[in-house]
């Protein structure tokens, strides 16, 4: 697999693959996190003009597989975390976010997580406490639990990082 950047020409099998994700998560018990719309058409154009989405798709080419949002700079709700503590406060930092995918579709965080260290050795990503197959890919590719942040919601989130240098 390889990634590159999403175009607005992808946007219907993005939105697909969001579809395919939302229902990975209704059935792995994960009801509460991309209630209401989200992520909506909007933000994921959004995310590709401002030059923050991505797709992961076969090394020969073809459909998108996945979807993500990487975004380097600083995450607001990520300034304050309870019951925990950042690995690294202060350093420059990336995210991921939005990562959907089609339920038949494996390796797709390895690709996720190959782009984003290859671009930034200090990642930060949260998920729904509910969200059981992203917290055991967390975990699996290195990152540490951090505490809790919030959303701008007021939704709780659980917070990871990864520092790879």
């Amino acid at each position: 697999m390889k990634t590159r950047p999403a175009t607005i020409k992808d946007m219907d099998v993005i939105m697909d693959l969001v579809v395919k994700a939302r229902g990975i998560m209704r059935s792995s018990g994960n009801m509460q996190q991309w209630t209401d719309g989200y992520p909506s058409r909007e933000l994921i154009e959004e995310d590709i003009r401002l030059g923050h989405g991505f797709v992961v798709v076969p090394d020969e080419g073809g459909e998108p597989l996945a979807y993500f949002a990487y975004i380097e700079g600083i995450e607001p709700t990520y300034n304050t975390i309870y019951e925990g503590a950042w690995i690294d406060a202060d350093s420059p930092y990336a995210v991921i976010h939005r990562l959907a995918s089609a339920p038949e579709t494996h390796g797709v965080f390895d690709a996720v997580m190959a782009f984003a260290t290859s671009r930034c050795s200090n990642l930060k990503v949260d998920t729904h406490r509910d969200n059981h197959i992203m917290q055991h890919n967390f975990l699996k590719h290195g990152f540490r639990y951090c505490g809790i942040i919030y959303l701008e919601t007021g939704a709780e989130r659980l917070a990871y990082q990864l520092i790879t240098a």
